[in-house]
């Protein structure tokens, strides 16, 4: 198959192309930078950049699957750029699924949502039809993602939507929890020196992006239509704050330092604590997470040289 990844040079979408290639399959990358990050640019065939807030690329190869990481990601920075997260976001989704529907041929389209729509407030693990909360510009964004879905859906298209969960590992980059402690941990003058965090108190639902990227490349590549317009991608358990920062210390071969909370560094609207139901793409698919929390943590660490 050929499988067309958007931010293929971004975390995920790295991880996403060695799992596709890994599979037999063939990538055709997408991104706004001029070429294909050197990791991954020798195994890819096809690469194009591209401003998909703009247009949707004309591929020499025949597309099989999309599969759509690209948009803005951070839920923090959401709340200072609310409206470029709503228009750019639905943006790129309207060109990619508008340039299919006069298509020929219509590729399935893997649209990645995000398990930060979920209200907390419910019984978890929170499964699909669990209540949506729109507290933050992002999950605004990926509501009305979701929303174009299923109206594209109605016009002839196969749009899958996948809402994963935090997912950590290696490669990931400064603005989320783990490499932010890491480098919290890194830069410190002296090992007794306390670090500035937010609300460690906070629990999460981590999986692998490995195991996250190994899910996307599942539903995009099989041979049936997956019975389901929604499918979670979790862990099923939830990991405090606290946790996390023990877990990238032991990595480090370090004491879990003192901390000092900065209110700057919490978001408002903040969830205490939140867990997703992985059992329609468990029982479906066959998927399960298959890296260690620990082991995720370590390799992130590694990964950082």
């Amino acid at each position: 198959m050929n499988i067309a990844i958007t931010g293929v040079n971004g975390f995920v979408g790295k991880h996403l192309a060695r799992e596709v290639i890994s599979q037999g399959h063939h990538v055709l990358g997408v991104g706004q930078e001029p070429a294909a990050d050197e990791a991954i640019s020798g195994s890819l065939t096809e690469y194009i950049s591209c401003d998909l807030t703009q247009s949707w690329p004309d591929f020499q190869n025949d597309v099989d699957a999309v599969i759509h990481l690209a948009g803005l990601a951070a839920i923090g920075p959401s709340f200072e750029r609310p409206q470029d997260y709503i228009n750019l976001n639905s943006a790129m989704v309207t060109h990619l699924c508008e340039y299919y529907v006069s298509a020929d041929k219509k590729p399935r389209i893997v649209l990645i949502s995000s398990g930060a729509i979920y209200d907390p407030n419910q019984p978890m693990p929170i499964s699909e039809a669990g209540e949506i909360r729109y507290d933050s510009p992002y999950a605004v964004s990926k509501v009305l993602n979701e929303s174009q879905a299923r109206y594209y859906n109605g016009r002839g298209l196969e749009v899958v939507v996948m809402r994963p969960f935090n997912h950590i590992g290696p490669g990931q980059l400064p603005g989320f929890l783990v490499p932010d402690l890491a480098e919290k941990l890194r830069s410190r003058s002296s090992e007794n020196d306390p670090i500035q965090v937010g609300n460690l108190q906070t629990r999460r639902d981590y999986t692998d992006v490995r195991d996250v990227a190994r899910a996307y490349v599942m539903v995009a590549s099989s041979s049936e239509r997956p019975r389901h317009p929604v499918y979670n991608v979790s862990s099923g358990k939830s990991v405090a704050g606290e946790a996390v920062l023990a877990a990238v210390a032991r990595a480090m071969n370090i004491d879990t330092p003192k901390v000092e909370v900065d209110q700057s560094l919490i978001r408002p609207n903040d969830i205490p604590d939140i867990r997703g139901d992985n059992s329609r793409l468990s029982s479906e698919f066959g998927w399960q997470p298959s890296y260690d929390f620990q082991q995720t943590i370590d390799d992130f660490v590694a990964s950082l040289g």
